[in-house]
């Protein structure tokens, strides 16, 4: 029997474990759209971008490995979701997304700027940000099409774009007419010279640890749940430190008895001595970017030796910080046989550790005028409330982003994403709609600061409509905190375009959400005994709740920069602002 080849497409993409599709309709995509409508949940949303976020997220928070895609039309349909395909693909994480194009005959092949209407080369923009960007011409075979779907399956994950025209969507073919071609077979990376990696990478590492003194684990979102969960296992006989990225919070429960924090240029104090202290770092699943190991990078792991787990050659390699054995592997696979070599004890260490920890509190002295609520210890309690079944989302820049990376205790069973490469603001109420979709039986908060919110404001009606178990936290600081922040340390205070008063244009809050048929509460000093509060908290369905932030709220500790002639020169990860007094210090950081 005949059917479209978009049928084809369709019956394959659920063959492969794709269950939602989020989409804007447009007319590139109208036979796309219709079939996979049969095939698959579609969510529409507002605007492509949310799309992308969303399917990105639904991804990478679905607790049954299942999967959703973005699809878009083509021209604006594809500038639209640009920012999100950039987002996964620094994020290293999986994103389909599948555009439509015009009819072949109305390709412009290059002769003119357009042929068709709303066409524009979705290939060669999605190009930079994809693993493949690719047009499908022609129909391609099962196998072809199922191999570019899952490009990252080996390697580093990141985004795949395929764009279809029109006429191609809509061919009549019954299954002896559909191609047989086989799928080409990934191609295997080169290792630079020097780069370890199997059994030899793993002897060096054990004789390493076997020689360390003062030994840190650093563990990426590269690192699977089962996989950190065997590392916490064997970290805990043998007291060895463990510490996260951003991308890796969720792998390791605060309360774990290892557990020694998230080190970063806005990261906890503590947990950058620590790390800094190290003989021995070991980053796994982490490509160690320079909000990681500091804009100073030349004084990452200054006083030991720094070995570094990825997939990614071109990483082990980019030269800051130093790396002194680079290892290019899966993390996930390489760790098996390593934590069966563990076997030294680090108790003196692990102790000391728990001093700094204990000296340091995360939440320190910043300024909050009265009336407002501290957006410290308004997470510190948030963390508190959320079960351990809660989906996180801690939006993706700004102050709101920030502090939820420095305060917020994860529990077990909790799942955290978000999106630093990019930072962009808008990320966090997409990403909060594709966790929820993903996870209907489980609560999900996001913590976004109400400048970033504005970009996507429009997605609350994906939100209502949906019905989703979604509790919204806003940031109201009347603008951009992190904005405002830099114009007040560097340029003397000289606001620009931050907020109400320079002509950033923010909506009434309740009258937002009320439009929408959102409850919203303002919530305040003490919130977390309000009855109003905990009774929207728990409820099942949407909810808002907008705190109030003092608008010169300050955000301490941080890693501070000075203006030079020549640029910006930053303090290390060690040296985080404000300074502490020189006697805590020196005993905080004696092995510096």
């Amino acid at each position: 029997m005949q059917k479209k080849y978009s049928d084809w497409i369709a019956q394959w993409l659920k063959e492969a474990g794709y269950t939602h599709c989020f989409f804007v309709a447009g007319g590139n995509i109208m036979h796309l759209l219709e079939s996979i409508s049969h095939h698959l949940t579609c969510i529409p949303v507002v605007h492509e971008v949310a799309a992308g976020v969303a399917a990105e997220y639904f991804t990478a928070t679905s607790a049954k490995g299942e999967k959703a895609l973005a699809l878009v039309t083509a021209g604006p349909g594809l500038t639209n979701i640009v920012t999100a395909l950039a987002g996964a693909y620094l994020e290293s994480r999986e994103l389909l997304v599948i555009g439509g194009q015009v009819k072949t005959s109305d390709l412009n092949r290059g002769e003119v700027r357009q042929r068709g209407i709303q066409e524009v080369d979705g290939v060669a923009i999605a190009g930079p940000l994809s693993v493949v960007s690719t047009r499908l011409d022609a129909p391609v075979s099962q196998a072809e099409f199922l191999a570019l779907c899952a490009s990252t399956d080996h390697g580093r994950h990141g985004p795949v774009f395929i764009e279809m025209p029109l006429d191609v969507q809509g061919l009549q073919l019954d299954e002896t007419q559909l191609p047989k071609t086989p799928a080409t077979p990934p191609s295997e990376p080169q290792l630079p010279p020097g780069v370890l990696t199997g059994a030899d990478s793993i002897k060096a590492v054990a004789a390493l640890l076997a020689e360390a003194k003062r030994p840190a684990v650093l563990i990426g979102g590269g690192v699977s749940h089962p996989a950190a969960e065997a590392l916490a296992a064997v970290a805990a006989k043998h007291d060895l430190p463990l510490l996260t990225t951003w991308n890796g919070m969720d792998r390791v429960p605060a309360d774990h008895p290892c557990y020694f924090g998230r080190p970063n240029t806005w990261g906890q104090r503590y947990a950058n001595l620590l790390l800094q202290q190290a003989d021995v770092i070991l980053a796994l699943g982490t490509r160690l970017g320079l909000q990681q190991s500091g804009f100073n990078w030349q004084e990452f792991g200054s006083v030991g030796k720094v070995v570094q787990v990825d997939c990614d050659p071109a990483e082990l390699t980019k030269g800051h910080p130093r790396v002194d054995v680079p290892i290019c592997d899966d993390v996930n696979r390489w760790m098996t046989p390593f934590l069966e070599t563990v076997s030294g004890r680090w108790s003196e260490w692990k102790q000391f550790c728990e001093q700094v920890k204990e000296a340091l509190p995360l939440v320190e002295e910043n300024v909050t005028h009265q009336g407002y609520l501290s957006p410290f210890r308004f997470v510190e309690r948030l963390s508190m409330l959320a079960r351990a079944d809660d989906v996180v989302i801690p939006c993706s820049s700004g102050g709101a982003f920030t502090v939820m990376m420095q305060i917020f205790a994860q529990k077990a069973g909790q799942r955290i994403v978000t999106n630093k490469g990019l930072a962009s603001m808008g990320y966090g109420l997409s990403g909060a709609i594709g966790a929820a979709v993903a996870n209907r039986d489980r609560r999900v908060l996001l913590v976004e600061g109400d400048g970033g919110f504005s970009q996507n404001l429009q997605e609350v009606g994906t939100v209502a409509v949906n019905k989703l178990n979604l509790k919204m936290f806003v940031f109201d600081d009347s603008g951009y905190a992190s904005i405002r922040m830099t114009q007040r340390n560097y340029f003397g205070g000289r606001y620009v375009g931050c907020d109400l008063q320079t002509g950033l244009g923010l909506p009434n809050w309740e009258a937002l959400f009320a439009a929408y048929g959102v409850p919203a509460v303002r919530v305040g000093v003490g919130y977390e005994n309000d009855a109003q509060f905990r009774a929207r908290f728990e409820a099942e369905g949407p909810a808002a709740f907008i705190v109030t932030i003092d608008p010169e709220q300050t955000y301490f500790p941080k890693i501070t920069s000075r203006v030079t002639p020549t640029g910006m020169a930053s303090n290390p990860l060690h040296r985080m602002s404000p300074d502490l007094p020189d006697d805590l210090y020196r005993r905080l950081a004696q092995f510096l």
